[in-house]
């Protein structure tokens, strides 16, 4: 497993407002809205082309397009439907799938309520969105299921990471080909189990629920 932390000051920017407790909920789905676009850029580094033969104004020449079986982009319900226009529009062509995953507050532990994916992701490059990569536990899960299905290139985008969030990945999906992609690594997790500084829960100020 391979976790890139996005070193740039829009991304560090944006996320400092995020983190700012005053944020407003329409605020914070703009500014998460334009970090996820930022961490897509770099999390798409290594999707994959193929080579086309185009015409221009002037003359024929060679370009590059997304190769098929197209990108997936998978968002875990509630807090990643927030980031799926983010990604989107960086990768408009790619199909989209939903999880839907809920913790148990008490035993901290993910089960998949809600599943609207390909049966079958055999050769397929998946882009899996979730704010808050905490405990790891919901997305180990979901990381699992998408493998279990064929996917051979599955990458997480976070808005946040905890150490504790990346050593439950690299234990549960060692050897698998997975990365993450984050704006922060931040200090630890508190007693509820949530990310230290952290944003708070990223559903509940994405909808205005707090």
């Amino acid at each position: 497993m391979r976790i890139h932390v996005v070193d740039h000051p829009l991304v560090a920017h944006k996320l400092t407002t995020l983190r700012d407790e005053r944020t407003d909920s329409p605020t914070f789905r703009r500014l998460a809205d334009e970090l996820v676009t930022l961490l897509a850029y770099e999390a798409t580094r290594q999707v994959r082309t193929e080579r086309v033969g185009i015409r221009t104004p002037v003359t024929d020449t060679t370009g590059v397009r997304l190769s098929h079986p197209r990108p997936l982009v998978v968002p875990i319900i509630r807090a990643g439907l927030g980031m799926l226009d983010g990604m989107v529009r960086l990768l408009p062509t790619a199909e989209v799938g939903f999880l839907g995953m809920i913790r148990d507050e008490r035993t901290l532990k993910s089960s998949t309520y809600a599943n609207r994916m390909p049966e079958d992701l055999s050769g397929r490059q998946v882009y899996v969105l979730d704010p808050m990569l905490a405990t790891g536990g919901t997305l180990a899960v979901a990381i699992r299921e998408l493998m279990d299905r064929g996917a051979d290139d599955v990458t997480a985008l976070c808005l946040l990471a905890a150490p504790e969030g990346v050593a439950h990945l690299e234990e549960e999906l060692a050897g698998s080909p997975v990365t993450v992609v984050t704006a922060a690594l931040d200090e630890r997790l508190n007693e509820q189990g949530f990310i230290v500084p952290g944003l708070g829960d990223a559903g509940d100020r994405m909808y205005g629920t707090t």
